[in-house]
């Protein structure tokens, strides 16, 4: 069994506290640019505008991860307390919300320089596993999204939940989310499937949303939600309707000649 007393803050400058949380956001969006960039993306005329997209995807990421968590997830306690939902320094945010912000970003940035979104979101979705990877090491070191008790023998025990041995449900999030999704669609870039835009961005929300909706079995689920219907969680809820739109979405693209 494995004690996490993990401090969420990385470093401190004077006053200011630098988490590890924002550095996962910033060493994905970074590393994932440099990918995209130099290697992924062909289309010249793509590789030249994506600078620009960043700026784009950095204000859906946020903004839609925000407001997701605040109308997926807690809406009850945000309808009443309006204020709270800009105290993102407070924690609160969804990874759908996020991937909505992500899409109607790009839908906005490609209608603006007359491209097709999926050119760019097929891209994202490429490199998008490497921000989930760092993103749920940095929700393990904050004890948060944790799992439900275990007597298994790779159990952690968060000392700032209690003193109870839990599942690692965000490692196993980063390797199946992160990890093996990230593998995954680099085959299917390898089998030319950016070929079709559209292709890649459909098996990424597919494979996404299995994943999701496996582990969130043994996680905990959120507190002030609980169990839903047919007792899954709101995010096993958001998955499969996830899955269900990727799966359409590559029908659709596949067929399209």
């Amino acid at each position: 069994m494995f004690i996490n007393n993990f401090d969420p803050v990385a470093f401190q400058i004077m006053s200011l506290e630098i988490r590890w949380y924002s550095l996962a956001y910033i060493l994905g969006i970074i590393i994932g640019w440099s990918l995209c960039k130099k290697i992924f993306i062909k289309n010249s005329d793509i590789r030249e505008k994506f600078d620009d997209y960043i700026t784009y995807l950095i204000i859906g990421i946020i903004l839609g991860g925000r407001l997701g968590y605040v109308i997926f997830y807690n809406f009850n306690y945000y309808s009443h307390n309006i204020l709270d939902v800009f105290k993102i320094w407070q924690g609160g945010m969804s990874f759908h919300g996020g991937l909505l912000g992500i899409i109607l970003s790009s839908i906005i940035f490609a209608k603006k320089n007359n491209q097709d979104p999926f050119e760019y979101m097929d891209h994202v979705s490429l490199v998008a596993p490497i921000g989930i990877f760092f993103g749920r090491l940095a929700n393990f070191i904050n004890s948060e999204l944790y799992g439900k008790t275990t007597e298994v023998l790779w159990s952690v025990t968060f000392t700032k939940v209690d003193n109870l041995p839990r599942h690692p449900s965000q490692l196993y999030e980063a390797v199946l989310e992160g990890v093996i999704l990230f593998l995954i669609l680099l085959y299917f870039r390898r089998k030319n499937y950016l070929r079709k835009p559209g292709l890649i961005s459909g098996l990424f929300l597919i494979f996404y949303s299995i994943f999701r909706f496996f582990v969130e079995f043994f996680r905990v689920p959120d507190e002030q939600l609980g169990y839903l219907i047919f007792n899954l969680s709101m995010g096993q809820i958001i998955s499969l309707m996830f899955v269900t739109i990727g799966t359409i979405l590559f029908y659709i693209k596949n067929e399209n000649k």
